[in-house]
């Protein structure tokens, strides 16, 4: 009989220290009640507590990520998009966390997008399309106001997708293209003002310098005959032939009339009328 009480008492006083143990692990906080009053938070490793009076609530400190799933949401200049995004947050006050609110993941989750929609809701679509780092750091700064009664921290949220309708993207599309046709357009005439500016430096140096035509004539004639199986026709300077076939007209019609008188009067010799002809 006196075994068997004694048996029944270990028993029991293994069944209370099982009850009295509570592991907490490194990335955790117990929160400890007593009578439903919390009395402190246990660091991690072995904790004891008192079984039925005590009880520990374990909160994780890690940092948890929170998909948020894709939200239909109207921009300023009244175009419809779908935005998806992640947040990041963690527990920074065990007791806050546990008391101030029921469920953090599940708050923390609607919260998120309910701030989505404002931002987004608050800027144009090209705004939101082109500055993603100035809105995934003022949802956490909103956020941070939210929570901090809550004992949480939302460290990052990032806009992971934007959908955009398809009429949108295709006026986008002509939009970017007509924008690079007109840069296209802006550099081709800046191009062709320069060429203009400096042919027309080259003209005032050839006219203060007429030898440089002939030179930049002869250059060309140059570069055109490295390909020895092509016959090139290479004009010369109209007013230049023109002046010259002039000069040689009139030196031809003053050589004949001086012939014509000599052969007039009698006097040209024989031999200089034989070698002149």
């Amino acid at each position: 009989m006196g075994t068997a009480a004694a048996l029944i008492i270990a028993i029991a006083a293994i069944l209370v220290l099982l009850l009295s143990v509570r592991i907490v692990q490194q990335y955790e906080r117990g929160v400890l009640f007593r009578l439903g009053r919390v009395v402190g938070v246990r660091a991690p490793g072995l904790n004891l507590i008192v079984p039925v009076v005590d009880s520990l609530r374990k909160v994780s400190l890690r940092i948890m990520t929170m998909p948020i799933q894709s939200q239909g949401i109207i921009t300023k200049d009244n175009v419809s998009v779908d935005v998806s995004a992640v947040a990041y947050y963690r527990v920074e006050d065990p007791v806050k966390s546990v008391i101030a609110i029921e469920n953090v993941a599940a708050a923390i989750n609607q919260i998120s997008q309910t701030t989505l929609r404002k931002v987004v809701g608050q800027h144009m679509l090209d705004e939101v399309l082109s500055e993603t780092d100035a809105l995934n750091a003022s949802i956490p700064a909103i956020l941070d106001e939210l929570t901090k009664d809550w004992g949480v921290v939302v460290t990052i949220v990032e806009l992971k997708d934007i959908q955009v309708p398809e009429e949108m993207k295709r006026s986008m599309a002509r939009q970017a293209e007509a924008e690079r046709e007109k840069r296209a357009k802006i550099i081709a005439a800046e191009g062709e003002l320069l060429a203009v500016d400096s042919l027309s430096k080259a003209a005032d140096m050839m006219l203060q310098h007429p030898i440089t035509l002939q030179l930049r004539t002869l250059q060309t004639l140059t570069e055109i005959a490295v390909d020895k199986n092509s016959t090139v026709v290479f004009p010369a300077p109209l007013m230049t032939t023109i002046q010259e076939l002039g000069s040689f007209l009139t030196r031809e019609t003053g050589a004949l009339a001086s012939l014509a008188s000599v052969h007039t009067a009698g006097e040209i010799p024989a031999a200089r009328l034989t070698s002149e002809e």
